[in-house]
């Protein structure tokens, strides 16, 4: 059964950023927590993801020093906000990491494709697609689970932000924002080549 989440505290302004691509994600495999780098095409949409904020920041006469800039501690979320710092012409290294901005962790199931864990774990794989929201990989997370540590970390943010962070809690975030329905936030999309704006209650992709 599915069911509405909570609207948390809706900063006035707080900016997101996917990390770049990487081969797992171009392979299609369940990455989590583990720490793999940016490839090529992740390296350009990072520096891309900044020119383009760079210029939305610069039409809306912000000043990206009254930000504040956070990221998840992985490597490819440190180099995205680095590589986009750098193409807005900031410190590259003028930012911080949050713990609690950590992907999803697919416990075991890190490193595999769905497909090659249909091979051995077929049961698993089917409860995962009946209840996306609920279940819990084998040492891993569920995203019912990481909605409590996002919404943790929602709670602390009080002044406008640019984050960097990963796909799932993405997801989740915008789901608390929102109150989006537990059934569709494993499921929306998270581009690795947009910047994503909450402003006045307001959601908008650039």
């Amino acid at each position: 059964m599915s069911s509405a989440l909570p609207k948390l505290n809706d900063p006035n302004f707080l900016i997101f950023i996917r990390h770049g691509q990487t081969d797992w994600n171009a392979e299609g495999r369940m990455q989590g927590q583990r720490d793999i780098p940016l490839n090529s095409i992740g390296r350009g949409q990072a520096s891309d993801n900044g020119r383009r904020l760079g210029d939305f920041l610069s039409a809306e006469n912000v000043d990206p020093q009254t930000l504040d800039f956070v990221s998840s501690p992985l490597g490819r979320t440190r180099t995205t906000m680095e590589l986009a710092r750098t193409a807005m012409n900031l410190d590259p290294a003028a930012y911080r990491l949050d713990e609690q901005l950590l992907e999803i962790t697919f416990g075991e199931w890190e490193g595999s494709t769905l497909a090659e864990l249909a091979e051995d774990a077929q049961d698993l794989v089917l409860a995962r697609r009946q209840d996306k929201w609920g279940f819990v990989p084998p040492g891993g997370e569920s995203y019912e689970m990481l909605a409590g540590r996002i919404g943790n970390w929602l709670k602390t943010v009080d002044r406008p932000s640019v984050v960097v962070a990963h796909g799932g809690v993405f997801r989740v975030l915008r789901g608390l924002l929102e109150g989006l329905e537990t059934t569709v936030v494993p499921k929306l999309d998270v581009p690795q080549d947009k910047v994503f704006v909450w402003r006045n209650s307001g959601f908008s992709w650039i």
